[in-house]
């Protein structure tokens, strides 16, 4: 049976496993994925070892997970800081939440924002940068790529109170317990998977989010030469990348190397459907969706 004929067949009889959304986020992020998390993870191998998270952000996709061994890495400190904090001592992520929330009783809201925000900026950390998460626009982490300085401006909403981020803390810690966190650039993550293992990527995208962390000097293409190794290797990787934009008919015109990817899973339109991966880049027509999921198996 040829490559082609055995993939419609995959196609015609694969069910996506059924996995439980969670809502619940943690920090408030853009490009979290925390509200169709449990379709990606549909999509992973019914079995794997360790799951590996090198491009982590929100965590929205390890959360929703729960894994019972993880690695769950980014090369952005402060972030870190929060995810080391959360699973050594997640009262300590409490207080400094709160601490900051509630200097919004003695100023307003924006005062108080540009004042935390300069705070981080003159010393990067964690604990500004939780507050800033939660409180800036539309969770917008824009860093100016000379220094790292933050421009976002304060949100319109109001900031989640202490008492309702104290019972997500708990409920992080407890969902995270399997994970092993690590600062780490995506390479030094992935070159640690073992033949079995389970990779998910979410990496910057290029084309949408340059201003964000990381986006500035990310390169796709060594993306995927880290990908085939991992493939060669015996290491399922699953990738997520630009997909539709507003007008609904057009694809993330990046060039996918020949051979890498086996199937296209179509998610984040409340119902997602599994392709044959097709390389010629065209539109899925009927399908309106916002991100495609690539996978290597």
């Amino acid at each position: 049976m040829d490559v082609l004929m055995q993939l419609s067949l995959f196609d015609e009889e694969y069910t996506p496993q059924t996995v439980a959304p969670f809502t619940d986020q943690l920090l408030k992020w853009v490009g979290n994925k925390q509200r169709f998390a449990h379709e990606i993870i549909s999509y992973f191998p019914p079995e794997y070892g360790i799951y590996y998270e090198p491009f982590l952000g929100s965590g929205a996709v390890l959360g929703t997970l729960a894994p019972e061994r993880a690695i769950a890495s980014d090369a952005f400190g402060p972030l870190m800081e929060i995810w080391h904090t959360l699973q050594r001592d997640p009262e300590l992520l409490k207080h400094w939440y709160a601490e900051r929330w509630r200097q919004i009783e003695n100023g307003t809201k924006s005062e108080v924002y540009e004042r935390i925000r300069g705070a981080y900026n003159a010393n990067p950390n964690g604990a500004d940068l939780l507050f800033i998460s939660r409180t800036c626009y539309g969770g917008v982490l824009r860093f100016r790529q000379a220094d790292g300085y933050i421009s976002t401006p304060c949100g319109a909403h109001t900031p989640m109170p202490p008492k309702n981020f104290v019972r997500r803390v708990d409920l992080w810690h407890q969902r995270t317990k399997g994970a092993l966190f690590r600062c780490l650039d995506y390479a030094e993550a992935l070159v640690l998977a073992e033949p079995g293992d389970m990779i998910y990527c979410d990496p910057p995208y290029s084309e949408s989010q340059s201003i964000l962390y990381g986006a500035q000097a990310f390169s796709l293409e060594h993306l995927f030469t880290m990908i085939a190794r991992c493939k060669e290797r015996g290491i399922f990787v699953a990738l997520s990348i630009d997909g539709t934009k507003q007008s609904g008919n057009y694809l993330c015109n990046v060039p996918i190397p020949g051979g890498l990817f086996e199937r296209e899973a179509l998610v984040n339109c409340g119902r997602s459907m599994l392709k044959r991966f097709q390389m010629d880049g065209q539109t899925l027509e009927g399908h309106m969706v916002a991100d495609r999921l690539l996978l290597t198996y």
